[in-house]
């Protein structure tokens, strides 16, 4: 691993991340539905279960699994109906204001529990990690799983950080909205659309 290689893979992962997914949409939805702290804790929800896959992948744990397209395709489906689910529920609740003043107003560890959930659902994190982080590792400085690690570790910590500025973002952005009353009402419904769009991405994607 040298310095040229980290520089390289750290720009790669964050346009990566960047682009539209199941995961910064999923923030994205949360934030701008429950405000900033709610994203943030999301996020968190998402990294762990970045760190799950990584793991997965550095151990060879993924490749074992994902050799059964059946495995996969449940796994698939899975993360698509836990996602349809949440829409189906942000689309019956009728509105979605909440008091940002006051702490107790948001379930916190729910907020974590289905960031961790929705990532760990979407089969293909483990399979990209697999294919994407092997680029870099250079296999004459030996220790292969060390690095693949550390790489991963890399793109963890590179994913809070961009999560974490949708999260900022997207809790202004729906601040904005619920100060217009009007607006405020639709938020679920803007919540419960991402949420559609991201289980349907998922159910519709090639194996």
């Amino acid at each position: 691993m040298d310095f040229l290689s980290i520089i390289s893979f750290l720009g790669i992962a964050i346009v990566l991340t960047v682009l539209p997914g199941p995961d910064n949409l999923f923030t994205l939805a949360q934030s701008i539905a429950k405000g900033t702290k709610a994203g943030i804790y999301t996020t968190l929800g998402i990294c762990t279960g970045l760190l799950v896959h990584i793991t997965a992948a550095t151990v060879g744990i993924t490749a074992v699994v994902y050799q059964s397209a059946f495995a996969f395709t449940v796994v698939k489906y899975l993360g698509a109906a836990y996602l349809l689910f949440l829409a189906f529920k942000s689309f019956k609740e009728k509105s979605s204001f909440i008091n940002l003043e006051n702490v107790d107003a948001l379930d916190y560890k729910s907020l974590y529990k289905k960031g961790l959930v929705t990532n760990l659902l979407n089969p293909k994190v483990s399979l990209y990690f697999m294919a994407f982080i092997p680029q870099f590792v250079n296999y004459n400085n030996g220790n292969v799983s060390v690095q693949m690690l550390v790489y991963g570790i890399l793109f963890l910590v590179q994913a809070f950080v961009v999560f974490s500025f949708i999260s900022i973002f997207a809790g202004r952005v729906g601040g904005f909205l619920r100060k217009n009353h009007s607006l405020s009402r639709r938020i679920n419904i803007i919540q419960g659309s991402l949420f559609a769009f991201i289980g349907l991405k998922i159910a519709f994607s090639k194996n």
